[in-house]
């Protein structure tokens, strides 16, 4: 799991840069904002890939996807692209947990043989 959902997190870390970018054409927000917010949301995607096998991690990963959405609000394109993300985290935790399980299956079986 920690492999799909740490890659699904890093690509939303460059999709946060680029939105940033783009978040800096408005004149209603300065730039240092946009980069206080834009910075500490793909550093927050980079601190959220190490913690993801913790207790609560896809728990911290959902509210990221629920703030990533949010960001729709600022830049409008966001909620395509947090809906995209939001269904790849879905199905990073989906799958990536039946993996975990088929591994654990196929090496408790390994080791009874």
């Amino acid at each position: 799991m920690r492999t799909l959902c740490a890659s699904t997190l890093i690509g939303e870390f460059f999709v946060i840069g680029f939105a940033g970018l783009v978040a800096m054409k408005d004149d209603g927000l300065s730039t240092g904002t946009v980069w206080a917010v834009s910075g500490t949301a793909m550093l927050l995607s980079v601190v959220l890939c190490g913690v993801i096998t913790r207790p609560g991690g896809v728990q911290l990963g959902w509210l990221f996807q629920a703030g990533l959405l949010a960001s729709g609000f600022v830049v409008p394109v966001m909620f395509v692209l947090g809906l995209v993300f939001g269904a790849l985290w879905w199905a990073s935790v989906h799958f990536g947990r039946k993996i975990d399980e088929a591994k654990a299956r196929f090496a408790a079986e390994a080791e009874a043989s």
